[in-house]
């Protein structure tokens, strides 16, 4: 077992099979990483066939939720390829197969990739969004929603100038659904709870690494679901985003990655790491400060 001083806030070099053993049980606040998708990023870690896909994971499943606090959460990026024509089940048995671990699939947020790769394809169009699969190890666990609410938008301006009687109390859906809402409750708000669908732009200048998720992807995620200096892990940490999210955001961080050249990187990039200034991005439909509260 490594000391807290061996790993801790350190990007380790190894296959995350036989790493994620040696660190203490129930130490990480978060898990959020972006695995090798089936048979993809092959010159970087060799592939998985999406057939085995599932067998190649749960091990290392296995070991997270070992490592993860009772109240953390696992965030998994991650999409199905298209194998002969159709899109492969693996994702989805992915999911059944870790409910079965002892996961809960708490959510599903999507990543709308503002600026998907141009294609044309004869049977589908762009893929313009991926998986960002939320699973946890018991209903009750950390989460500070109000670290990521966005603000209301100049509509409300005239929309809640004048309040009609049906704005003023509950209005029920027509199609007995359940669900209602009453208008007169947003009055005098400035700021809305997000969707699940976060719009970012993918990475563009990718770091010299096969699959780099934008920074502000990660940090949503640590915004919502842990505080300063909680401990955020990522077993497939490539060129540090993580790592760097985690430092711009006051959280320690470990990260886990087999090719010293990214670890390299990452390094590089964490040195010159520092907390930024707020930037605008979308999460929603609606544009949000990102930045530190």
């Amino acid at each position: 077992m490594l000391t807290n001083s061996e790993w801790q806030n350190r990007i380790l070099q190894g296959d995350c099979r036989e790493v994620l053993p040696k660190l203490p049980d129930a130490v990480a606040d978060l898990i959020v990483t972006s695995p090798p998708y089936a048979d993809q990023r092959r010159h970087t870690y060799g592939g998985v066939h999406p057939a085995d896909y599932v067998e190649w994971f749960l091990p290392i499943s296995e070991q997270l939720l070992r490592v993860l606090k009772p109240t953390g959460s696992f965030i998994l990026n991650i999409k199905e390829r298209v194998v002969a024509g159709e899109r492969h089940t693996y994702v989805l048995e992915l999911i059944v197969a870790l409910r079965k671990q002892g996961w809960l699939w708490t959510e599903e947020y999507i990543w709308h990739k503002k600026n998907c790769h141009p294609g044309k394809w004869p049977n589908r169009f762009r893929d313009a969004w991926e998986r960002c699969l939320h699973f946890t190890k018991q209903k009750n666990f950390a989460m500070h929603q109000d670290a990521v609410m966005v603000p209301m938008g100049d509509w409300r301006h005239s929309r809640l100038r004048n309040l009609s009687e049906t704005d003023k109390r509950r209005d029920n859906s027509r199609v007995q659904s359940g669900f209602g809402k009453k208008i007169a409750n947003w009055v005098g708000r400035e700021l809305a709870y997000p969707t699940n669908v976060l719009h970012l732009a993918t990475e563009c200048g990718n770091r010299n690494h096969s699959a780099t998720f934008p920074v502000e992807l990660p940090s949503w995620f640590i915004r919502l679901f842990t505080q300063p200096d909680n401990l955020i892990l990522d077993p497939f940490i490539g060129s540090g985003t993580t790592a760097v999210a985690s430092v711009q955001l006051d959280r320690r961080y470990v990260g886990i990655e087999m090719d010293p050249d990214y670890i390299e990187i990452a390094n590089q990039r964490l040195k010159t790491t520092v907390k930024p200034t707020p930037s605008l991005f979308t999460i929603g439909g609606a544009e949000a400060s990102y930045g530190l509260k």
